[in-house]
């Protein structure tokens, strides 16, 4: 059983590909977005009640349908979340997908839950090295091509067309984000439109920065609403994170150091950032040294910088694939001793710690041999990509939840993520 997946084509083509094997597909919807990508209107099954009813009625769908597993895409919206937790206590499988932990290249499928809820929260280095020595390793081979960014533009601005103008059927339907559909789809639409201006700017900003002879720090910005910075971090506004930072180099960065916002590509700006990092800027008398990059490519400017900081964001692991020091704050599954660094912000700033580069080499091998799939959920490339190996890892054979207390038992593609407590 299917729930709500990517914006876009992508879950439509997995049933189709789950259904050429021999198995059973259901999909439920929850708004006229999620029927418009569902090719098979006899396998749809439309919820159109409260959300206080769900959790009932999804534990009755799971019985009535003999419903084995169930696959969805982000682990903490509302219904999902109260789906995972029937679908654990019912002892069906619940597999996660979500964006790469190693963006652009990857997306990331993970049974029971990802990013905070991932099983590697539970696992050390040692017992990752433990793993890779005792189970069987097969890493996917890095995609050719993965498709421009204006084709998770197209898609979610087509998804929100359809949420905003054909939801009659769904009346009590309430998105999982603050943000009115309506305001969603009209982000969306000028995100598109701006495109060539915003790439301008930041080229201009990008090669401001890369021409100064002043050393300087990457600030990683995630966007506001995501998931990641919501559910699994200490702030609920960019504006928290954003003070503490340059308070913190205020007070610690060397006075010929520069600290440089590098923002999430699909930043839309309900978030004032550039407003606010310039009023910050100047409450702490940096206006000259901090500056603002809108989006775009991260390699230019992590190649030059002497360390990173952010909440949690996957982009992190570029910082630490380079051997750059790297501050987080929020709960990430790169968060290993050696790997990132928990220093006051200032002391951070002032003599930031490396990470180990032969600790991070273990933890990116494990990665690409359990969680990773080449590919993305956008361009029709990346999603032929990912569908070669979406179905054999969803539908392996195995003892149920036998991968969490034997590494050797799940087929060799997949997840063998083991936690202590779950150990026997």
């Amino acid at each position: 059983m299917l729930l709500q997946g990517p914006h876009g084509p992508f879950f439509g083509q997995l049933g189709r590909a789950l259904t050429s094997t021999g198995a059973g597909v259901l999909r439920v919807g929850f708004n006229a977005g999620d029927a418009a990508f569902w090719p098979d209107r006899k396998t749809y099954i439309p919820w159109r009640g409260r959300a206080e009813d769900w959790p009932a009625a999804f534990e009755a769908l799971l019985t009535q349908h003999g419903v084995t597993d169930v696959v969805l895409y982000g682990d903490v919206r509302p219904v999902h979340a109260d789906a995972i937790a029937k679908a654990r206590a019912a002892d069906v499988t619940v597999h996660v997908f979500e964006e790469g932990y190693l963006r652009p290249w990857w997306v990331t499928l993970e049974r029971d839950g990802t990013n905070g809820n991932s099983r590697l929260m539970d696992l050390s280095l040692d017992d990752i090295r433990h793993l890779r020595e005792t189970a069987e390793r097969q890493r996917p081979v890095p995609p050719a091509h993965w498709g421009a960014l204006r084709h998770h533009m197209f898609y979610g601005a087509l998804y929100h067309f359809f949420v905003m103008f054909f939801n009659w059927r769904y009346r009590t339907f309430r998105p999982h984000r603050a943000l009115r559909v309506r305001s969603e789809f009209l982000l969306y639409v000028r995100r598109l439109a701006l495109m060539p201006l915003r790439s301008l700017e930041r080229r201009l900003a990008t090669w401001r920065i890369r021409r100064g002879a002043w050393p300087y720090h990457l600030a990683l910005l995630q966007l506001e609403h995501d998931s990641s910075f919501q559910m699994h971090s200490p702030f609920t506004t960019q504006t928290e994170f954003l003070e503490v930072v340059i308070r913190g180099f205020a007070e610690g960065a060397p006075a010929h150091h520069h600290l440089v916002f590098k923002a999430h590509p699909l930043e839309d700006g309900r978030a004032p950032l550039r407003h606010t990092i310039r009023r910050l800027a100047q409450a702490y008398d940096l206006r000259d040294r901090v500056h603002y990059v809108d989006g775009g490519k991260l390699a230019g400017l992590l190649n030059d910088a002497l360390s990173a900081v952010t909440v949690n964001s996957t982009a992190g692991q570029q910082a630490l694939w380079r051997g750059l020091p790297l501050r987080i704050f929020g709960r990430a599954v790169y968060d290993k001793p050696g790997l990132v660094s928990h220093q006051p912000v200032a002391e951070f700033f002032a003599g930031p710690n490396r990470p180990d580069p032969a600790a991070y080499a273990l933890f990116r091998d494990f990665l690409l041999e359990t969680s990773q799939i080449p590919g993305s959920f956008y361009a029709a490339a990346g999603r032929r990509q990912v569908l070669r190996l979406a179905s054999d890892r969803l539908l392996s054979t195995r003892e149920p939840r036998a991968d969490r207390t034997d590494p050797t038992a799940a087929h060799p593609q997949q997840l063998r993520l083991v936690s202590h407590r779950h150990a026997s």
